[in-house]
């Protein structure tokens, strides 16, 4: 059968499809330097530990880098600015940049506690995390070199190589409770960060500034996706043996100036494809399923090492909807809307969440429960000031045979019950179940969480 004219004929412009097919190549492969670009304008400090003002126009661009920035206290209802967030540590943050030479980081003894500082690079790998089940937690030096340092490290110091001379390092610190938070806070003030010529001469605490450049608030853009990929493509290039790719991405100005010599569309043509395959992207990665079909409630969780390798639309996905995560060797999150029903989770009903004996969540670190509100993603006000449950929470109550039974709801489950309550909100809510530093059987599968069983 021949097409109908109207599908034999040409576009308007004939490059038009053309740069249509490179543009969503282009815009997944390169997606990662945007969101990290945005996360590093949105999260880089204006003022350091010691309170100093990079400068004092508030709109400014100018973030301090190459410092720990930590969080003093628990999160809690209406205490986030971020997405599911925790309830179970203190983070840290500090962005890094090697360009100007490498930097010594000194973390204390935590006896025994958990802790993790995830190191990610520009192109959003999680590259290599410092902490309790890489490197233990006693006391440690390790100096972080960008790609281009040809020194060696100091007598004491553990060389971390990072792949680009930008990185964001994501730090978390176990709290049992609220009144364990004093505590960490002194672990919080031993964690240091210093240039190496600073360090050297016996400096410590030397923060730097960089201009980001960019509003994270700015809309995404076709121009302003060139702009800011170009910037960073300029600063933290791909591996040696993903260079090619860049020929074809000139032809649109997506190369940051490594593929010189390359023809460009003109940018009537360039623009307007870059800015549809933004859109066909981002239809596509926020319309991704999990792994496979929930179970019990639960969706799969989604695993990541410490680098994509060639997987770039999983490297997408991951930068637009869990930037920021660490390895699955170091933490999992499964998630549930649902019941084991399939039914969304709603405070109009009662839950049971039943771990036989034995049979928790087979973790090296610890596990809680989360609550958040369906509405807003954050934890949810309650009367207990409970947000989550799990291994630390005191005073739980066993089953006659040793296992262990959550209840869910947003009314209170009983006196007798109320130590293993975890409340919800009178409308839809989720769950996250957080497991620190997983066994094999957790993450191959072998383990999954309980059903969650409606119980009227």
């Amino acid at each position: 059968m021949a097409p109908s004219p109207e599908a034999a004929a040409p576009p308007a412009d004939p490059r038009q499809a053309w740069a249509d097919a490179i543009a969503l190549q282009a815009c997944t492969y390169l997606l990662p330097l945007w969101e990290m670009s945005r996360m590093q304008a949105a999260t880089a400090t204006r003022r350091d530990a010691q309170g100093r003002f990079v400068d004092a126009d508030p709109g400014t661009t100018r973030r301090w880098v190459n410092t720990f920035i930590h969080a003093r206290r628990l999160l809690g209802a209406g205490g986030s600015r971020v997405v599911t967030p925790n309830n179970d540590t203190l983070y840290s943050n500090a962005w890094l940049d090697l360009s100007r030479g490498p930097v010594v980081i000194e973390v204390p003894d935590t006896a025994d506690r958990y802790y993790v500082l995830g190191f990610l690079d520009f192109w959003t790998n999680p590259f290599a995390h410092v902490g309790r089940r890489t490197t233990g937690t006693g006391a440690g030096t390790f100096l972080v070199a960008g790609p281009g340092w040809a020194g060696s490290p100091p007598a004491g110091a553990s060389l971390l190589r990072a792949p680009t001379d930008h990185v964001w390092i994501i730090g978390r610190i176990m709290v049992e409770g609220p009144e364990d938070v004093p505590a960490v806070n002194a672990l919080q003030d031993a964690f240091h960060m210093t240039p190496l010529a600073a360090w050297l001469q016996g400096g410590r605490d030397l923060p730097d500034v960089v201009d980001t450049g960019l509003d994270p608030k700015a809309p995404l853009e076709a121009a302003r996706f060139v702009a800011v990929v170009d910037r960073a493509l300029r600063e933290n290039p791909p591996p040696a043996a993903e260079r090619a790719l860049l020929a074809d991405f000139a032809r649109l100005g997506l190369d940051g100036g490594l593929a010189p010599g390359i023809a460009r569309l003109p940018e009537a043509v360039a623009l307007p494809a870059i800015g549809r395959a933004l859109v066909t992207l981002a239809a596509l990665l926020d319309g991704a399923g999990t792994a496979g079909p929930a179970r019990g409630g639960w969706s799969p969780t989604t695993l990541i090492g410490e680098r994509f390798g060639h997987d770039w639309l999983q490297r997408a996905l991951v930068a637009r909807r869990f930037i920021g995560a660490l390895t699955s060797a170091e933490a999992v999150y499964p998630m549930a809307h649902a019941d084991s029903q399939g039914r969304p989770l709603s405070g109009a009903h009662r839950y049971a969440i039943r771990f036989a004996p034995g049979a928790e969540p087979p973790v090296d670190a610890f596990w809680s429960l989360t609550m958040y509100d369906d509405r807003n993603c954050l934890l949810v006000p309650n009367d207990l000031d409970r947000y989550r449950i799990g291994d630390r929470s005191r005073g739980l109550v066993r089953d006659p045979d040793g296992g262990l039974t959550l209840h869910i709801g947003h009314g209170s489950p009983g006196a007798a019950l109320e130590p293993n309550w975890l409340p919800a909100p009178e409308g839809r809510f989720y769950l996250c179940l957080r497991a620190y530093q997983p066994r094999a059987e957790l993450l191959d599968g072998r383990w999954r969480p309980p059903d969650i069983v409606r119980a009227d």
